[in-house]
């Protein structure tokens, strides 16, 4: 079974979750939170970087071992999808460096969970200009 939470950046620069915590069953809950936590982490990267990306989205993603949520299932792996919407080319290479960070070093949820399961990335970057 996969289960997918999405957390978007308003025009503001403020995390809003695209539903509502308490819909979340337990081990929507861990994806929640590693995709909020991601989210913190690139947006306080990116902010020492001067970057506001015009959209951000992050999307996290895991595979259950089972068909149905059940208290015995465990995640086989997980995958985190980065989409940046940037203002220009320039900037792309200082996302992905933000992105990169943000996974690999920063993120202490992303970290956690790379220990229970398979953690794979991707990440999509445009520019408007």
């Amino acid at each position: 079974m996969k289960v997918t939470i999405t957390i978007e950046c308003d025009n503001k620069g403020k995390v809003v979750p695209t539903k509502g915590i308490e819909e979340l069953n337990p081990k929507e809950l861990l994806l929640y939170s590693a995709a909020y936590c991601a989210a913190l982490t690139l947006k306080g990267i990116l902010d020492k970087e001067q970057i506001s990306p015009k959209r951000l989205e992050i999307e996290m993603s895991g595979t259950l071992d089972t068909q149905t949520v059940t208290t015995k299932s465990i995640y086989t792996d997980f995958n985190i999808l980065y989409r940046i919407e940037c203002s220009a080319i320039t900037e792309q290479a200082k996302i992905g460096r933000a992105v990169r960070l943000t996974t690999e070093k920063y993120c202490g949820m992303l970290q956690m969970i790379s220990r229970i399961a398979t953690l794979t990335q991707e990440v999509a970057i445009v520019s408007t200009e």
